[in-house]
């Protein structure tokens, strides 16, 4: 594996969600009804830094309402926080209170975390809301569709309402806690190929580790790991085809070393095979859906033209396919990588 500084040069525009994505979202009831609007949570005084235990700011800041807004606001967060969870019964959170709302000026979504407390046994959950972006929709539904992993979000006019994912983030656990004695590195090392390989596929950028967390499940004989993505803000945007590809980001560095002190040119190769196996096996199970996904996406724009020239004349030479430089959008590029990747599963 290869590693270099990747750069972004510029924020991603926000893109609104259009009228085939919105007649998507209904036909596969991600949308809803919600008590209130993204733009409701701006009516903030002021905020105040959070900073982390080791005294660290963690570029996340509360913000203080009047007291009056505040109690409106807690209200209604729990009914949207019924609406994620259960589709609606308020029952689940007639024990729940919202402890505080941070919000995130640094992300492209500028988006609000909300930590609800249950008064009973002080478990928590997290939730977040966010600017409704539909390049940032469409990434939670490729990812719902070609990984292994479940999202849960709704979509109401201009918010979006998205679960928490859990996990360490990526950029803590390298610091330290990759290197744990109880832990494979090997196992480690194969996750993180499996992983670039599917943002490769899907076209999802900016995979930095801070941008992802790493779930770990004890096993029976051993532990094993899955690494999430947390970010969708740059799904099929950028023109550069390295920031769709995790080993190329500087703060990637020791999944990259980890990956090249314990597998082989041949083990790599191995285990991109079982991710496109992989892959091939969820778009056959859901052929419908990522066809209305694509469908949708045609109708819109997602990315420029600049962006999506580059991107496919820079696939058509890594690929020696010249069939790339036939597409017309970000979708018609994955549609080709699908393509692609089932071809090669055949052989």
């Amino acid at each position: 594996m290869e590693i270099q500084d990747v750069k972004i040069s510029r924020k991603k525009p926000v893109f609104p969600v259009g009228a085939g994505l919105l007649k998507y979202l209904k036909m596969y009831q991600r949308d809803s009804k919600l008590p209130l609007a993204y733009a409701d949570l701006l009516n903030f005084d002021e905020t105040v830094p959070v900073i982390d235990k080791n005294g660290v700011d963690t570029y996340w800041e509360i913000p203080l309402y009047p007291q009056h807004v505040q109690d409106h606001l807690y209200e209604q967060l729990k009914i949207v926080y019924a609406e994620l969870k259960a589709s609606g019964n308020t029952r689940i959170v007639q024990h729940k209170v919202i402890e505080r709302i941070e919000f995130c000026a640094f992300g492209n979504t500028r988006p609000f975390r909300i930590k609800i407390v249950n008064r009973l046994n002080d478990v928590y959950d997290y939730f977040y809301i966010k600017q409704a972006d539909a390049s940032r929709i469409y990434g939670l539904e490729l990812e719902e569709i070609l990984s292994p992993n479940q999202v849960n979000y709704l979509y109401d006019r201009s918010t979006l309402v998205e679960e928490h994912i859990v996990g360490i983030p990526g950029d803590v656990f390298s610091q330290g806690r990759m290197y744990t004695p109880d832990y494979n590195q090997t196992r480690i090392a194969k996750e993180f190929v499996k992983f670039n390989e599917r943002c490769v596929i899907s076209l999802l950028g900016d995979m930095r580790a801070y941008n992802l967390v790493m779930q770990i499940t004890p096993d029976f004989d051993d532990f094993q790991f899955r690494i999430r993505a947390i970010d969708f803000d740059q799904q099929f945007y950028e023109g550069n085809i390295k920031v769709y590809m995790p080993q190329f980001f500087k703060e990637n560095y020791p999944y990259v070393k980890l990956s090249m002190d314990h597998l082989n040119e041949k083990t790599v190769l191995q285990y991109q095979q079982e991710e496109r196996s992989s892959i091939v096996h969820r778009v056959r199970s859901e052929r419908h859906r990522i066809k209305d996904l694509r469908d949708a996406s045609k109708t819109q724009q997602l990315s420029t033209e600049e962006n999506i020239i580059k991107l496919r004349e820079a696939h058509a030479q890594y690929y020696d396919d010249p069939k790339y430089l036939q597409c017309q959008s970000m979708t018609d590029i994955i549609e080709r990588n699908v393509k692609n990747v089932i071809r090669s599963v055949q052989l």
